[in-house]
């Protein structure tokens, strides 16, 4: 090791690596820190974060770089460094502690604890004169108040301990499901709604793919169209927002604002997975030009900024370069003017360019309040030279805007993040036939198979050929429902089967028989102070909630009647809770809405019944369970017992809780034969 390097410079994550030569004696989370603090009597302070957030880099550069701040922390406590992104289950624990202190949560999380892991006091930013303040009180603290830290520590470490079904006053329901609750769920998320600028009416603006996916769902199935307007008005304004990335593609995770207009920069892998899939729904119900305009942008942005050369995605771009946020992807009005010509001055009215910057420091973030429609009826142009006028000009620009400084590059890759990348991609596929979103997502699932699955185990983590940290739930799910996925783009049995091997070892590893629920960590693979259960949707799906729609799609495509009764279950579980708290709860609520209205579970057989599947997949975003063979096959029972037509051509065949409506030879028959919502 390095004299100047601490004990992060073996780790593999972008995020410790940058930490690795601070004067800050960091450790990585494991045997070497935890012992250490025991043998010493040391306090631990436990620093979280993830190389995409500004804020973490901040206090990096004032306290973690500092000598001062620096020899306090090694002289009093064992300092240890997470990536929340590698270690999700840790993070869970040590934010639930803050959180049940009465604190605010967020990053960076710096959380004190005792040596055996107990949390006694934490907090997110904290300026450098307040962070060494706080370090010399509780120093002071451990030395002379030592009991009563203990005796508070006991305290959190109790509370985190809670089961879900205790802390929630979870109970089992098995009481028929109705349509009074979807609706009533619907508009308590509907009401909470920004007429202006769409979203929920709050700032800053998070887009929230598996809120705006129930409520389009649910208005798609009852006929709403005022619903689906609202959704699509919201999907509309993140598209023509500065949260998305206008030259490249590209969704930024969240506004500062109420309009979608300043993000943080930083693009992760799992918002831009989702709303490919989101914005592909909304184009498949809507036809609308500028929805399939974001999916085709993001699907290049994937393919030329993300994609590893194996096949894998990485996890995230940030949002600084040389220092400063957002200075890759912003303009002054005098760069735009040196590489425009006089016959685009429609875009800075498109873009809403000023020439004193419509953002800090003079510069512009390209932000799209006028349609396309609008700036070409102002401008004299007919609507398809604009469109032609703006791809040059985006290829202009991007030209001179890829001669800048990159942001940092995380370049691990999450099995969870290329999971959800994987269903962005191939809904992405079924809504516009783009050819490269197909064989991104089949590329990708292989590289999953090939570098990121050992036997029945699935790692969390993969960079410099290395797969490490055994997966948590969300990468299960998320691969799961990926896999299914590849089933219906491919046919290809395979990714059916590895799918319920993965649920096979989800079901004997992850699940806690007296809560009924899926712990987040595998309790098998570590031992820590608390195993957690996610039950609520952050940006991220609930991992319980994807886990149990996976296994609602599973049950209908092997006929496991177990499958099918956990989901139930794990559904009754959460009812009342998700009556009361539908916007945080949303992939419950979709499950709830498959449940009610009733999952078509489509078989086709015969000639041609891979193409059948395929345009029945892109004439409807309708949630379905679909398979298709050829021949005769055994692989799927879904598919066992259908024959073709007497000609040998392929017959589709609707069927719901294994009975099946009379069988049909095209896809507008087959749709006629799903659901609504009455």
């Amino acid at each position: 090791m390095s004299p100047k390097a601490n004990h992060l410079i073996d780790s593999q994550s972008p995020y410790l690596l940058q930490h690795a030569y601070n004067p800050v004696q960091w450790y990585p989370w494991g045997p070497e820190a935890l012992d250490k603090a025991k043998l010493e009597n040391k306090p631990i302070i436990v620093s979280i974060g993830y190389s995409a957030c500004h804020w973490c880099h901040v206090m990096e550069h004032e306290s973690f770089e500092d000598e001062a701040t620096a020899k306090i922390m090694n002289a009093h406590f064992v300092c240890i460094k997470i990536d929340r992104e590698e270690r999700p289950d840790l993070d869970n624990i040590y934010m639930d502690a803050v959180q049940s202190m009465g604190l605010q949560g967020g990053w960076p999380l710096n959380v004190f604890l005792m040596p055996n892991q107990k949390p006694f006091y934490g907090g997110t930013y904290f300026p450098n004169p307040n962070w060494k303040g706080l370090l010399q009180n509780i120093a002071e603290a451990y030395a002379t108040h030592h009991d009563e830290l203990a005796k508070s520590a006991e305290g959190f470490g109790n509370s985190i301990k809670l089961k879900e079904r205790e802390k929630y006053r979870l109970a089992d329901d098995p009481s028929r499901l109705t349509a009074e609750d979807l609706t009533h769920m619907a508009q308590k998320i509907a009401s909470q709604m920004d007429p202006q600028w769409g979203g929920f009416n709050r700032s800053p603006k998070f887009p929230m793919p598996a809120v705006w996916d129930f409520l389009l769902r649910y208005a798609a199935l009852k006929g709403d169209a005022s619903l689906i307007e609202k959704v699509l008005f919201t999907l509309t304004k993140i598209g023509m927002g500065g949260i998305y990335d206008h030259l490249r593609g590209g969704f930024a995770r969240y506004s500062v604002d109420s309009e979608w207009f300043a993000p943080h920069f930083e693009k992760m892998l799992y918002d831009n997975g989702q709303l490919l899939s989101l914005y592909a729904k909304a184009f498949q119900l809507s036809g609308d030009a500028l929805f399939k305009e974001k999916i085709n942008e993001t699907v290049n942005w994937l393919q030329a900024e993300m994609l590893q050369e194996e096949g894998g995605f990485y996890a995230a771009l940030d949002a600084d370069s040389e220092g400063e946020e957002g200075k890759f992807y912003t303009w002054t009005h005098d760069e735009l003017e040196s590489m425009l010509d006089d016959e685009d001055a429609w875009f800075y009215e498109c873009f809403n360019i000023s020439e004193k910057g419509n953002w800090e420091k003079g510069v512009n973030i390209l932000f799209q309040t006028h349609t396309y429609e609008e700036i070409a009826h102002k401008h004299g142009l007919e609507e398809e030279q604009l469109a032609q006028n703006l791809n040059e000009v985006k290829e202009r620009l991007l030209k001179i805007r890829n001669l800048r400084t990159p942001p940092g590059l995380d370049d691990k890759v999450i099995a969870g993040w290329n999971g959800l990348t994987i269903s962005g991609l191939a809904q992405a596929y079924w809504a516009t036939a783009n050819p490269l979103a197909k064989s991104l997502a089949i590329q990708n699932g292989t590289f999953i198979l090939d570098h990121m699955l050992k036997g029945e185990q699935l790692y969390r983590s993969y960079k410099n050929g290395e797969a490490y940290t055994p997966a948590f739930l969300e990468d299960y799910a998320a691969i799961i429902q990926g896999f299914i996925h590849l089933y219906q783009l491919t046919s290809e049995p395979r990714w059916l089967l590895v799918a319920k091997r993965l649920t096979a070892f989800v079901l004997e590893h992850f699940f806690d028989e007296d809560d009924g629920l899926f712990y987040f960590n595998n309790p098998d693979s570590e031992t820590l102070i608390a195993n957690k259960k996610e039950i609520f949707d952050n940006v991220i799906p609930s991992s319980n909630a994807l886990m149990a729609t996976n296994l609602h799609q599973l049950g209908r495509y092997f006929y496991e009647d177990r499958y099918l009764a956990l989901s139930r279950d794990l559904l009754g579980l959460m009812r009342k809770l998700l009556l009361s708290d539908p916007a945080f709860l949303s992939q419950w609520g979709s499950l709830y809405l498959s449940e009610y209205v009733g999952t078509p579970e489509v078989a086709i057989v015969g000639k041609g019944a891979a193409s059948l599947a395929s345009e029945l997949l892109q004439a409807s975003p309708a949630l379905k369970v679909i398979a298709a063979a050829e021949n005769k096959s055994e692989d799927i029972p879904l598919l066992a017992d259908k024959v073709a037509d007497q000609n040998g051509n392929a017959l589709i065949y609707v069927c719901f809780d294994k009975t099946c409506l009379r069988p049909v030879a095209t896809v507008a028959e087959a749709i006629d034969q799903f659901p609504t919502l009455k």
